[in-house]
């Protein structure tokens, strides 16, 4: 494993997403096999570990902090513990037609969020502390505030904010700087790249979530894959026997690219986006050892700047399909 900088904080160029762990995939992995998976990716040199209040179930909507902290005790203070803060699920807006994330960026929010996730975590700091989602009804130099009250506290050390655009980070980094901006971000969601200027001029970190587009770009499904119960990828657009066909063009590139290096197609998705920006940091999600040995692997391969330019350049001539979160490039 190598490290790169986001902001001021040094984390491994691959950082671990535990979501999936817990949330949103199906029934939640085992207990025990997490822990021992995220044990397995220190081991391995992992630093950066992704969770937030929400990422839990039914019966314990909180249930990923729990898990992420207790597995990552032992290495506290060898890893960055990064967690989010600012939003929560109305499940009853889906029958409306509305989403069911609803924004609360107030301060007293944020303050009983964090001391609640500072409790499941079992820390006494939160090495990088996200704003989940922008929340409209509060400025974002309020918000920015609190962070800076919360850094002096030691309750968090860095601070970032998830699906932001340039007015929100400028806003935001004016008065509290920002470490990282954590955005969906994949061959098939590339729209912002237009914040690489503002973040390159503020020292900025990028963190990718969603690397593989749900993965989708690791060549593990096909038009007639199923998904479980409670799988959120049963219902996203570019798993549907159509989008597989039209995306046949980006799964080949994605082949033959794979094929010339002696890698995986997951492998040259996340080496891609590590080439083509020093500040860029994917933290894709797994539930398998193999995977996860597989994903760490990705930050050896060496692409260069004309390799990825001529990627860039049939990435914006293929078509694609919809993306889960982001309608087109």
């Amino acid at each position: 494993m190598n490290y790169r900088k986001i902001g001021n904080l040094t984390v491994s160029s691959i950082g671990l997403g535990c979501m999936g762990m817990s949330h949103a995939y199906g029934t939640p992995g085992d207990k025990v096999e997490m822990r021992e998976l995220i044990a397995a990716a220190v081991d391995m040199g992992i630093t950066h570990f992704d969770t937030a209040e929400v990422y839990g179930t039914p019966d314990d909507p909180h249930d990923n902090e729990k898990l992420v902290g207790a597995a990552l005790a032992p290495y506290r203070n060898k890893v960055v513990l990064a967690t989010k803060f600012g939003i929560h699920f109305d499940m009853s807006l889906l029958k409306q037609g509305k989403s069911p994330i609803v924004c609360d960026a107030r301060p007293e929010t944020i303050r009983r969020s964090v001391d609640a996730s500072l409790q499941r975590l079992g820390t006494d700091y939160i090495d990088l502390y996200y704003q989940h989602r922008v929340d409209p009804k509060i400025p974002a130099e309020e918000v920015a505030g609190v962070m800076s009250e919360l850094i002096a506290e030691g309750k968090i050390r860095h601070w970032g904010i998830s699906e932001a655009m340039e007015e929100d980070i400028r806003r935001a980094h004016a008065v509290c700087p920002l470490t990282a901006v954590q955005n969906r971000y994949s061959m098939m969601a590339r729209a912002y790249e237009s914040l690489f200027p503002v973040l390159e001029e503020r020292n900025i970190g990028f963190v990718a979530f969603s690397p593989f587009a749900n993965g989708v770009l690791t060549g593990a499904y096909d038009k007639n894959s199923v998904f479980a119960a409670g799988d959120m990828r049963a219902r996203m657009p570019q798993f549907s026997a159509a989008a597989m066909e039209e995306n046949g063009q980006l799964f080949a590139l994605l082949q033959n690219i794979a094929e010339e290096r002696g890698a995986t197609c997951g492998q040259i998705a996340l080496a891609w986006m590590l080439c083509k920006k020093p500040y860029i940091v994917p933290i894709p999600g797994t539930r398998k050892r193999a995977r996860l040995i597989e994903n760490a692997g990705a930050a050896d391969i060496a692409l260069t700047s004309e390799e990825v330019a001529a990627i860039d350049a049939r990435l914006e001539s293929i078509p694609m399909s919809a993306v889960f979160g982001i309608l087109r490039n």
